[in-house]
């Protein structure tokens, strides 16, 4: 069977699960790593840039396996809307590790599933379910105790940092983004789907980057740079678009989505191994309060196409 009809082929749970697992860790891989180079280059840049070699990079095989012609405008403007939203995140995303931390961010993330299950709601008529509506509490209630650092003081003064705001902003985009791809997804490989976001994606930040690509001294940006860009354009971009888009075809957006209440102790696993440094426990008691929506939300019913 060809990929062509992913739609009604039947995958074993445990390998949908397992590329979702990767998926999350090679994500939470994203956040140390952008913050390591955004004070480097403007986000504008570096979002293209990435965008930029993961097209020329994945072209090869789109083209060797499947075709790159010209999709058409209908087609085009499904990819582009889907885009959009990607785009928009990831502007937001290094605009905001400027500012705020990988941790703050992966835990920040944890409140996409339940948006996107709002998303889901209202574009694809899916069920939100009491389970869905009980994960989105305790995933809220440990992003919230994590970020305001379990002080109730700081939660009633609402002290958000700039960066904490921009990254929700960015989050409320993505959450749009799988059930998106579900919407609009006409039967077409999942390889070729990937390849059009990932060009049109490139259009969008092209209009924002005019200006920006001529001031960028780009003799200056170091080796460590373009191996971290390159990074992200590989492992974080390619990779994960083709896992989470093809998952979401088989478990739904909310589900899929639900993976990423695994990335706050992924990051810190990533950041005790790169700077040996571990949360306090304040900190830690929040990331253990947003691990059990995780497994409620996998409890609820099965979505996979037939």
């Amino acid at each position: 069977m060809t990929e062509s009809s992913g739609r009604s082929r039947t995958y074993p749970l445990w390998l949908i699960h397992g590329c979702m697992l990767l998926s999350a860790i090679l994500v939470s891989t994203s956040f140390t790593v952008g913050k390591a180079i955004t004070p480097f280059m403007d986000p504008v840049a570096l979002t293209l840039m990435r965008f930029l070699l993961a097209t020329l990079l994945f072209a090869p095989y789109v083209g060797r396996k499947f075709s790159l012609a010209y999709p058409g405008p209908a087609a085009l403007l499904r990819y582009s809307l889907i885009s959009a939203a990607l785009v928009g995140f990831f502007l937001l995303m290094f605009l905001s590790l400027r500012v705020t931390t990988p941790l703050h961010t992966g835990v920040i993330f944890t409140t996409v599933p339940g948006i996107s299950g709002l998303y889901s709601w209202f574009l694809l008529r899916e069920r939100l379910g009491s389970y869905r509506l009980l994960a989105l509490v305790f995933a809220m209630a440990g992003a919230i105790w994590v970020i305001f650092e379990g002080d109730i003081q700081q939660l009633l003064r609402m002290q958000l940092n700039q960066g904490d705001l921009l990254f929700f902003a960015g989050c409320l985009l993505m959450a749009l983004y799988m059930p998106l791809v579900k919407l609009l997804h006409r039967g077409e490989p999942m390889a070729v789907m990937t390849f059009w976001i990932l060009v049109t994606g490139c259009l969008w930040l092209m209009l924002f980057a005019c200006t920006k690509l001529t001031v960028t001294d780009w003799t200056s940006i170091s080796a460590k740079v373009w191996m971290g860009i390159a990074y992200l354009a590989v492992f974080t971009t390619i990779i994960t678009f083709f896992i989470s888009q093809w998952a979401t075809l088989h478990l739904g957006p909310t589900r899929v989505m639900a993976y990423s209440y695994l990335y706050p102790p992924l990051i810190i696993l990533i950041e005790w191994f790169l700077h040996h440094e571990i949360p306090p426990l304040k900190t830690m008691i929040g990331i253990l309060i947003i691990l059990p929506a995780m497994i409620i939300v996998q409890q609820g019913k099965d979505t996979r196409s037939r």
